[in-house]
């Protein structure tokens, strides 16, 4: 069975975020996949200061909820992080989550899927979801589409719900993501991964 872990980057808990989440919880589940969603946005998480202590010691040195998220993305096969927008931005305690968990974690997240949702009023949903979506392709994640991008609108609490065409896109979003981890884990059983080479670092000014 494949797994998800959902992290809602929204502050609001049964927000316009939730309600595209919602659409995507229901594809999972009746396509058998194995969901967990955790509300990150409500938290206190505190940014990546570069220490580069998890490095020594396995993990991320501020012992919070990142520490935790750790293991559920290690057994997850996909990942979907679904933000607000501010400012053209997604929430900025989402984004200090993120850099974190993917930076203190040495675990190879290779062919794990990738898909970020964004909530907008108006405007900002493209910036914000080209900024989710580096999270993925600095880690040799593959992402998931839809037939638009991943994105729903609403402002006041529930407007979200009018939007047909997210919540459609949502629902596609979900079932594509399905397909793309089961036929990656066929792959992986008769090609194995893709063979990885020794990165190599180089700087711009030396």
């Amino acid at each position: 069975m494949s797994k998800v872990l959902i992290l809602n980057g929204s502050p609001r808990v049964n927000g316009n975020t939730s309600i595209a989440i919602r659409e995507i919880e229901n594809v999972f589940r009746n396509s058998g996949v194995e969901v967990t969603t955790i509300q990150i946005g409500n938290k206190d998480i505190r940014g990546c200061i570069a220490c580069n202590q998890c490095s020594k010691i396995g993990k991320c040195v501020f012992d919070d909820i990142v520490n935790e998220l750790a293991p559920l993305f290690e057994a997850a096969d996909g990942l979907v992080i679904a933000s607000p927008v501010y400012y053209a931005s997604a929430n900025a305690t989402l984004i200090a989550c993120l850099d974190r968990l993917f930076y203190s974690t040495s675990f190879d997240k290779s062919m794990k899927v990738g898909a970020s949702v964004v909530c907008a009023r108006r405007g900002g949903c493209s910036a914000t979801f080209d900024e989710l979506n580096k999270f993925f392709t600095i880690s040799n994640m593959p992402i998931a589409s839809s037939r638009y991008w991943n994105s729903i609108h609403g402002c006041e609490k529930g407007e979200a719900e009018m939007d047909e065409e997210g919540k459609q896109t949502m629902r596609m979003l979900a079932k594509n993501m399905t397909f793309l981890m089961k036929s990656i884990e066929l792959g992986k059983k008769e090609y194995g991964l893709p063979e990885q080479e020794e990165r190599t670092a180089t700087n711009f000014i030396r």
